[in-house]
């Protein structure tokens, strides 16, 4: 009876825990969405939780048309979108090769590449902008989507090549018997029985992709630069450059913009990504 308490006792905990966090999360995001449809008076002045006078829809407007917003969201839509593609194919190949097949210095690659998580962007943003800079794709968008693939190259193979060795062997074998060749065997048979792993690393890869604000600003620079910004470079300029005279519901506005693909993405997708880190974990 005392071990049912003792997990009863924890369950209750873990909940309260859950809860606070839940909370912690929603309020931001609520205030957020809220201040996108009042004044700077009511943002500052008013209660932070409570409705708008009158729901002013004009800030977005100003965010999407004045502010850039518009630009910076499809360029946003492109280089993630791009970058998160490459990412996908380069990483899923690399993992399945390094989780199915045997070959000399298989591991010793593993581990070059796991290494990669051991580095974080701003150990490597001063060497990173110069390798770039000589490469002659600074202030391009081609030469952050390969920085962007480059650093989430090394968790999507760890996750990747420890899903792909929990993928039956009869399977792929049967294939092989059956005349496929090993890049049909990849793309036909093993890709898409691993379908949960891979929705769940795009996901990871689209939202830290999509939040990311340092190699931007590091990247995107020179002239003509600014039309190429992305969208968390975009929100940051609002709050930046009009100093006092700051639209802050235009910020909020901009923020809620970004704010909701994501979340809708990461909702429509959530059982997908549940049942991906399930399996992956069990072999």
């Amino acid at each position: 009876m005392s071990v049912k308490k003792d997990v009863k006792l924890l369950a209750g905990a873990g909940h309260v825990m859950l809860a606070m966090w839940a909370l912690m999360v929603i309020g931001p995001l609520l205030f957020t969405f809220i201040a996108s449809f009042k004044s700077n008076t009511e943002i500052f002045l008013g209660n932070p939780f409570a409705l708008p006078a009158t729901w002013d829809f004009g800030a977005f407007g100003r965010a999407w048309r004045e502010a850039h917003i518009g630009t910076y969201f499809l360029n946003s839509v492109i280089v993630v979108g791009v970058s998160t593609f490459g990412t996908m194919l380069l990483g899923s190949m690399a993992a399945y090769v390094l989780a199915r097949y045997q070959f000399r210095f298989n591991r010793a690659i593993y581990y070059y590449f796991v290494a990669g998580l051991a580095f974080p962007v701003y150990v490597v943003l001063t060497p990173l902008y110069l390798v770039v800079q000589a490469a002659g794709l600074l202030g391009t968008h081609t030469g952050l989507i390969l920085v962007y693939i480059a650093y989430s190259l090394p968790f999507t193979i760890f996750f990747l090549a420890a899903f792909f060795k929990t993928l039956p062997n009869a399977v792929a074998e049967a294939a092989l018997i059956d005349g496929a060749s090993h890049t049909k065997l990849f793309f036909r048979v093993m890709l898409p029985m691993a379908k949960p792993g891979l929705v769940s690393i795009t996901i990871f890869n689209l939202i830290g992709q999509w939040n990311q604000y340092v190699l931007p600003v590091a990247l995107l620079q020179g002239e003509g630069a600014e039309s190429k910004w992305v969208l968390t470079q975009g929100i940051a300029d609002i709050s930046t450059s009009a100093g006092y005279e700051a639209d802050w519901a235009a910020l909020f506005a901009a923020l809620t913009i970004a704010i909701i693909p994501m979340v809708a993405v990461y909702a429509f997708f959530q059982r997908q990504i549940q049942s991906g880190l399930t399996a992956g974990a069990v072999k």
